[in-house]
């Protein structure tokens, strides 16, 4: 352990000389225990508000060029930065007596970027041979993101944009302040803000002392991150703890939104499915619904993810697995599995992040917690169980259509049985009778279809079975006619 955090340490100085995207992907991967080793992640993480800033007289010329004379438009301005982050800096100034912040891109900041980003993109495949052959389908997908993520992030009237689109969609919840924009103060490098300090969210000593419930505060984060990404089509995708402060009345105070993430409506309601079926305890479902995201590699072995999700399941609702038990799974697992069967897909890459680093939050405040209460309850405040039950509905409908499908061109004995039918039909007389044999035919296909459907869904297979039988029993009546 000693030996990775000498490591991480000449990793985390590595970045910082390296400059800014450098810096910028040190903080992506500062949120990513999935690819990386505890001392490197605490190490990382430093990157999040330690960066050295830039000398004011390098950063006026900037300002003033965007707003005019600062003596002019400003009443005053301190010139030693509030923080220093990778592609920008924030100073604190007054603007006809309120107190506001002015974030300003680092000097000469979109060339670096570029030149950086070009020896990056070269780097990235000879780097991709180190990296665990099971990890790199989703390293390769968090760079991509990574890469465009950046060049959002040096546009500040975007930033302004994400900022009132996010502030008018929380507009209802009373455990959030979102600062406001002064437009006339702002422009693509340069943007201006309330002054909103606070407490910051993992500063436990300091929020101990204003007496602030940790543990609603760690809910707080979960409802408020959660509410963005399952109700609205935008959500902060940068929720580290430089980006989240604490009032003095417990609400959370959100700085930052350069980095976003935006999820179509299918996207979303798919994430929905795969936490209901989380919070009902049902494997199956959850392995449909992460199928359909593309969380999983192709021929994944069914019944050993169902299992590791069953155990999963267990410890999110707080009966954490038998050893014994987890011991003869991973034996199952290593004995049926060949490669990592989990991959990120790059659609997902900020959605990921943001939970991992909201994760990361909790644990540095280690109180009493349950996800999937906090889920449940965003579900149901929200009014998204419906639309989860209606898209579940959807999908078992489209299974059950397609399981007909397949059960009548991979029976050769039943499409062997409709050709013959159909030269009986050219010289039998009796046209009734044809009619009891088209029903028979429909009604097996439906009571086959419902059969292997019904593993998956018991509800929408038994209904399949009693539909079979009612359609039988129609034909029937025809015939008699």
């Amino acid at each position: 352990m000693e030996k990775y955090r000498k490591n991480a340490k000449r990793v985390l100085n590595t970045f910082i000389s390296l400059g800014p995207v450098y810096i910028k992907l040190g903080q992506w991967l500062s949120s990513r225990a999935d690819i990386l080793p505890q001392p490197y992640l605490e190490e990382l993480s430093k990157l999040q508000d330690e960066v050295p800033a830039a000398p004011f007289d390098q950063v006026k010329p900037i300002v003033e060029k965007e707003l005019g004379t600062l003596d002019k438009k400003f009443e005053a301005i301190d010139q030693q930065p509030l923080s220093g982050a990778s592609l920008g800096q924030v100073y604190r100034a007054k603007i006809h007596g309120q107190d506001v912040i002015i974030k300003v891109k680092r000097p000469g900041i979109e060339k670096i970027v570029e030149q950086d980003l070009k020896v990056l993109k070269k780097i990235l495949p000879v780097a991709m041979k180190f990296v665990d052959p099971n990890l790199a389908f989703s390293a390769r997908a968090m760079l991509a993101q990574f890469i465009e993520t950046i060049h959002e992030e040096l546009n500040y009237k975007m930033e302004s944009s994400n900022l009132k689109s996010i502030k008018k969609n929380m507009e209802g919840y009373d455990n959030v302040i979102i600062p406001s924009v002064y437009d006339d103060y702002s422009t693509e490098n340069v943007l201006t803000l309330d002054y909103i300090p606070g407490i910051k969210v993992t500063n436990v000593e300091a929020l101990d002392r204003k007496k602030i419930d940790r543990q609603k505060l760690v809910i707080d984060v979960h409802k408020v991150f959660f509410t963005m990404l399952l109700r609205h089509s935008i959500f902060h995708a940068d929720p580290h703890p430089g980006n989240i402060s604490v009032a003095d009345d417990g609400k959370l105070i959100l700085y930052d939104f350069g980095m976003v993430g935006r999820l179509d409506n299918k996207t979303r309601m798919q994430i929905i499915r795969l936490y209901l079926a989380l919070i009902e305890k049902d494997p199956p479902r959850t392995v449909n619904a992460m199928n359909d995201l593309g969380m999983l590699m192709p021929e994944f072995n069914r019944s050993v993810i169902e299992k590791a999700i069953e155990l999963t399941i267990r410890a999110l609702h707080g009966k954490k697995p038998d050893e014994i038990e987890v011991k003869s799974f991973m034996e199952m697992a290593n004995k049926t599995m060949s490669h990592f069967p989990f991959v990120l897909p790059k659609h997902l890459a900020l959605y990921i992040r943001m939970a991992s680093i909201i994760e990361g939050i909790y644990h540095t405040h280690k109180v009493d917690f349950k996800f999937v209460k906090v889920l449940k309850n965003i579900l149901e405040e929200e009014n998204l169980i419906r639309d989860a039950y209606i898209e579940e509905i959807k999908y078992s409908f489209d299974k059950f259509v397609k399981s007909i499908d397949a059960t009548i061109s991979i029976a050769p004995e039943l499409k062997k049985f409709i050709d013959d039918n159909r030269s009986l039909q050219l010289l039998n007389a009796k046209p009734k009778s044809n009619t009891l044999l088209s029903g028979s035919i429909l009604s097996s296909a439906i009571f086959i279809g419902s059969v292997i459907l019904y593993s998956t869904n018991e509800f929408v297979g038994l209904a399949g079975m009693i539909g079979s039988l009612a359609v039988m029993g129609i034909f029937a009546i025809f015939r008699k006619r």
